[in-house]
């Protein structure tokens, strides 16, 4: 195991991981944060009415929980296509 996280192809893998997760966080905080700045500072943006009974800001918050799953569905796309299979190739060419 040891041998494996200190070759050179698996500390560049576990950048790149790294990288991918903080865009990927970065993004779910600005629209996150970006939303409550809206609200706290133009909450008349958010309350103007679509139709009775329903404002601008539901369906924008709605949009924010739909991207963070997708944001989730990227991360774990991108860890099974090509993160996993790095690591075993990674494992089996140190095993050799």
């Amino acid at each position: 195991m040891k041998e494996i996280l200190e070759t050179k192809e698996f500390k560049e893998l576990a950048s790149k991981k790294n990288r991918i997760a903080m865009l990927l966080t970065a993004i779910e905080l600005i629209m996150y944060f970006g939303f409550i700045f809206v609200l706290a500072f133009k909450k008349e943006l958010l309350s103007q009415k679509i139709t009775e009974g329903l404002t601008v800001g539901i369906p924008i918050g709605i949009a924010i929980i739909v991207l963070s799953w997708l944001l989730t569905g990227v991360y774990v796309f991108w860890a099974n296509a090509f993160y996993d299979k790095a690591v075993e190739e990674i494992k089996n060419k140190v095993r050799r």
